[in-house]
């Protein structure tokens, strides 16, 4: 076992894990989760700095006479999603859920920061970065934009993430580009509403919808080169509440990853130029509300070296694979990676339901190894 794990407050850390799943709070809706964690860090000694971003935290202790900083970050906001497993913590919140394992991330920075705080084994400014609104990726912008570099200087900035699939307690790390860009649209679909038995005296948005669900996927079929990645989802679609009922409207919610500029610019001229082409043709105005730009999650390979170096030190050779697996998920981390050097790991959370599915379950047993990482990584890179 992990030496620093055998020290960790392991009952703390699943208090505290339990609390933030029993108590999830949506993208920018975080504020009682912003209190609960900023309360823990002041209570252990940080310089606390909140409303960063609207609901960023960041916490700042300096030990020694070194000069050198890194930041440490975690999402803690939750998910659209009714969770249904039989839990004794789950959540209170009826259609809201911790399904990404944000509450796992949030719980294990807060178990180092404990750790850090009593143990004070390095030389330099550790900053651990709390972050709102990863899943609607606005809050590592938004903290950006609010000064996160300019106002807490570091020299690099590390993120981790859960991933089921992978063995459980083992870290994983990739160099270059690690994950995709994501653009999340809407696609507002307007007819004429009418009754049922009449169509012909209506425009049926939703048979505009169908269609162009279907048309948006010929773009990976016929438009991206088969060697590339990329894909474009439709996660939503919704109309009308009645089966005798012709909608006015009709609503798309896309989510459009890519991997390269080349790619992203022409997947999202095919969503314009298809969305426009299908409507016409079905007698529907429409409108597309673009979201956040999206941005490739590219790992700084010294970086990414050095972290895997200290994960192997920590934990030997067996638990860490470098390089390690790539994919189409998306990560707002990806801002801060294009602001600092750094990179973004992978901890295995086993063999469970995927992030976002309703039946999904963060395991525990990863908190003390997670934690335990980011206090390696601090003791390695502050020596």
């Amino acid at each position: 076992m992990n030496a620093i794990v055998k020290h960790l407050d392991r009952t703390a850390l699943s208090e505290w894990f339990e609390h933030l799943h029993r108590h999830p709070e949506l993208s920018t809706q975080e504020e009682s989760t912003a209190d609960f964690i900023a309360d823990k860090l002041r209570g252990w000694g940080y310089e606390v700095e909140t409303g960063i971003g609207q609901h960023g935290i960041v916490a700042s202790l300096t030990v020694g006479d070194s000069r050198k900083a890194i930041g440490l970050r975690a999402d803690f906001d939750a998910l659209p999603i009714q969770e249904v497993n039989d839990l004794s913590y789950r959540s209170t919140i009826p259609g809201v859920a911790h399904l990404c394992g944000h509450d796992g991330h949030a719980a294990m920075l807060l178990g180092a920061a404990q750790h850090l705080a009593r143990t004070r084994a390095f030389n330099g400014t550790v900053r651990l970065i709390f972050q709102p609104a990863e899943e609607t990726m606005q809050g590592a912008p938004a903290m950006i934009a609010d000064g996160l570099f300019s106002r807490f200087p570091m020299d690099a900035v590390f993120g981790m993430h859960n991933m089921p699939g992978l063995k459980r307690g083992e870290f994983y790390f990739a160099d270059g580009e690690m994950m995709a860009a994501v653009d999340n649209w809407e696609i507002e679909l307007t007819g004429k509403g009418g009754h049922g038995s009449m169509p012909e005296l209506a425009i049926d948005p939703v048979v505009a919808g169908a269609s162009l669900v279907t048309a948006l996927q010929t773009i990976m079929a016929r438009n991206v080169a088969p060697q590339h990645r990329a894909v474009v989802t439709v996660g939503a679609f919704l109309s009308g509440n009645a089966g005798n009922v012709i909608a006015q409207t009709a609503t798309l919610r896309l989510s459009i990853r890519t991997t390269t500029p080349e790619d992203c610019a022409l997947v999202l001229g095919r969503v314009r130029s298809i969305t426009r082409t299908q409507a016409e043709s079905c007698g529907c105005s429409y409108e597309i509300r673009e979201g956040q730009p999206g941005a490739v999650l590219v790992n700084d390979p010294a970086e990414t070296a050095r972290a895997a170096a200290i994960a192997r030190s920590a934990f030997g050779d067996a638990a860490v694979h470098h390089p390690g697996p790539t994919y189409l998920g998306s990560e707002d981390f990806a801002f801060m990676l294009q602001q600092k050097k750094g990179t973004y790991c992978l901890i295995g959370n086993g063999d469970t339901k995927m992030v976002h599915h309703p039946e999904y379950v963060f395991d525990q047993a990863n908190l003390p190894i997670g934690a335990a990482y980011w206090v390696a990584l601090v003791e390695g890179c502050l020596a």
